[in-house]
């Protein structure tokens, strides 16, 4: 019933057919928004007229001693989790979106984040014109942080952890909340206040280039730019070349990176974050983000909380976990070709009651699909990888691990997933401290303001 009078939305766990996607006309954002939102309204009044009183579900003492794991009990549009499946994007399998969301058209085989964007706000997807100009209005948005932001981040300790910097750059940003003041001066009413949310919400997305490269330069430059901003690039581009990751004159390119790993960089990035938009809003982040935002708490302190809750080790962290834990274990086996040696430590770690960091998935039963695209990744670029005894364990692992789980026989997912492959991917190209880690991929997640 829920599907039927709102595709896309999710109480349990169900997707509506991909088919059901149609391509927007030439609209921009807010106005492709300004259509969707009174027919969604609509369809949320019919779904509490004629379903109020029907029960979703049975509520046990388990689950909710579990912290509700498992139970249908909030309402979620955009994207939805299949335990055999693992996620859609408004229906979307990440194989499709690579295939039908736009991307560059010039430099690289993944889609923009951009793009993503569009089809998580509106469940359409949007034509390569509409991409292209919702990019370049995202760039002029975001080329210049808040004069007292700057003032902040310059105060803090470069050994701040990187996501605790993030936190308080998002927060401050508050000052010049849209819906904040408006709010305030009453100027807005409550069917208006999609507007002023829409505006501070990219106005924050924007500023994330700037704010990352600025904390990551804190933490290994003393402050001093690895990069400059430009107008005329991706959301991404400006991501990787504000932290010194590119070969160009707009980069410091810190790690000597070829024009081919440059760019192989950038489109890890465009990957990273366009799997990481969203995950059916149940997580930590996105359900902190929306809980704050209950309040009529602005984007950029709901976003803020967000990040608090992202930064916890079985979170956010967890990427991070997981290259701490190949380094050590290659520093203590003698080569990744022996397996039996792979195995005798992996089962040292399950008999110390200690858990293998990157493995299991609280909704999961199958590998993730996520952690599918980003090996995908690595294999299609052997030459690359071929020496990165990290990366070569990360792939070897991802075959024995799911064996020794199973025998163990404590985990109902023992596959992979999506972190167990992203951090040390970044790690290849030349984040030669994991501590620093946090501080760019911490932009996994924003479009849930």
């Amino acid at each position: 019933m829920v599907q039927r009078l709102l595709p896309g939305a999710h109480i349990c766990r169900r997707s509506f057919n991909s088919s059901a996607i149609i391509k927007s006309s030439a609209l921009t954002l807010k106005e492709a928004l300004e259509n969707v939102i009174p027919k969604k309204r609509d369809a949320v009044k019919k779904l509490k007229a004629c379903y109020g009183s029907t029960f979703v579900g049975p509520i046990t003492i388990s689950s909710v001693l579990g912290g509700m794991r498992g139970n249908q009990s909030m309402f979620w549009q955009g994207t939805s989790l299949d335990p055999e499946h693992g996620i859609k994007f408004q229906g979307l399998t990440i194989e499709e979106c690579q295939n039908r969301l736009p991307n560059t058209g010039i430099d690289g085989d993944n889609f923009l984040p951009e793009s993503m964007l569009w089809l998580l706000m509106t469940g359409g997807v949007p034509t390569f014109q509409q991409a292209a100009s919702f990019r370049k209005e995202l760039a002029i948005r975001g080329r210049k942080l808040p004069h007292y932001t700057e003032k902040v981040l310059s105060s803090l300790p470069k050994d701040m952890h990187p996501m605790t910097q993030l936190a308080i750059g998002l927060a401050s940003m508050n000052k010049g909340s849209l819906f904040a003041t408006n709010y305030q001066k009453g100027l807005i009413g409550k069917m208006e206040f999609w507007k002023d949310t829409l505006e501070d919400s990219l106005n924050l997305i924007a500023s994330l280039p700037l704010l990352t490269g600025r904390i990551y330069s804190n933490i290994t430059n003393e402050g001093h730019p690895l990069g400059q901003y430009s107008e005329e690039v991706d959301w991404c581009t400006n991501i990787c070349s504000l932290l010194g990751m590119t070969n160009g004159t707009n980069s410091s390119n810190t790690c000597n990176l070829t024009s081919q790993q440059s760019l192989d960089f950038i489109n890890l990035m465009r990957l990273y974050t366009g799997i990481h938009v969203d995950h059916e809003g149940g997580n930590v982040s996105a359900h902190t983000t929306h809980l704050v935002g209950s309040a009529l708490s602005d984007p950029y302190l709901s976003y803020s909380s967000g990040i608090m809750g992202l930064a916890g080790p079985l979170h956010g962290l967890a990427a991070q976990e997981v290259v701490r834990f190949l380094i050590e274990m290659n520093s203590n086996i003698s080569s990744i070709a022996r397996e039996q040696e792979i195995k005798d430590y992996l089962w040292k770690i399950l008999n110390s009651n200690r858990v293998i960091p990157g493995y299991g998935h609280a909704v999961l039963r199958k590998p993730d699909p996520r952690f599918t695209a980003m090996l995908e990744f690595a294999q299609k670029r052997p030459i690359e990888f071929e020496n990165d005894k990290n990366v070569l364990l990360m792939q070897k692992l991802a075959e024995i691990a799911p064996k020794v789980l199973l025998e163990h026989g404590k985990s109902k997912n023992p596959f992979p997933n999506v972190d167990s492959a992203s951090g040390i991917l970044f790690y290849h190209y030349g984040s030669g401290n994991y501590y620093s880690l946090p501080s760019f991929l911490g932009v996994q997640g924003p479009w849930d303001p």
